[in-house]
């Protein structure tokens, strides 16, 4: 398993990547820079919107990459038929979101960048995640006690609303919670 070709840095100050990324054994640090533009083409196909944007983080980065690193960026979009539901702007819009996967099947797609002095290598992954019907008390307790304000989709996979409302899912779980890692290791051992 060599893959120690490259000092790692992940470019998210993300929890929950840092945790997923750990869990692949690689020693890396994080580096992050501020106010990278994550806008998009309207007229973007939303399944590539995630792409789009992890490759656009990772031309943020290319001018301070030195020749022996790899930056991981990543981006993950909840997509509900063609909208694409981003991170919550307050406890209203979290409560507008999760009513709307409520009962539904709907996409999660995490784009990734790969990027090193040299090359650049961008994928994206999709799960598809199913909620049962969730009671409006559901909703307003998972907002409430979990303010998931920093979660596309205004849910965590991994916290009590998913314990109680996920009814199936087809694709990387792992994903969903926001790094698709499996991808990740099967794509640095072929770098």
């Amino acid at each position: 398993m060599a893959m120690d070709k490259y000092k790692y840095i992940l470019a998210s100050n993300s929890p929950r990547r840092k945790e997923l990324l750990a869990g692949l054994g690689l020693d890396f640090e994080v580096r992050v820079i501020d106010g990278i533009d994550e806008s998009y083409p309207e007229t973007l196909p939303a399944a590539q919107v995630a792409q789009y944007i992890a490759e656009k983080k990772a031309a943020a980065y290319k001018p301070t990459l030195q020749k022996d690193e790899l930056i991981i960026t990543a981006d993950t979009v909840v997509i509900v038929g063609d909208d694409i539901l981003g991170k919550p702007y307050d406890a209203a819009d979290a409560v507008r979101m999760l009513r709307e996967i409520s009962g539904r099947t709907h996409q999660v797609t995490t784009g990734v960048s790969l990027l090193t002095a040299t090359s650049l290598r961008s994928f994206s992954v999709t799960t598809d995640v199913t909620f049962k019907q969730l009671t409006d008390d559901e909703i307003q307790h998972y907002v409430s006690h979990y303010r998931p304000f920093d979660k596309a989709g205004a849910y965590g996979i991994q916290e009590w609303i998913g314990y109680i409302g996920v009814t199936g899912l087809n694709g990387s779980y792992y994903n969903v919670m926001g790094l698709p890692v499996q991808r990740i290791y099967t794509e640095l051992q072929n770098m």
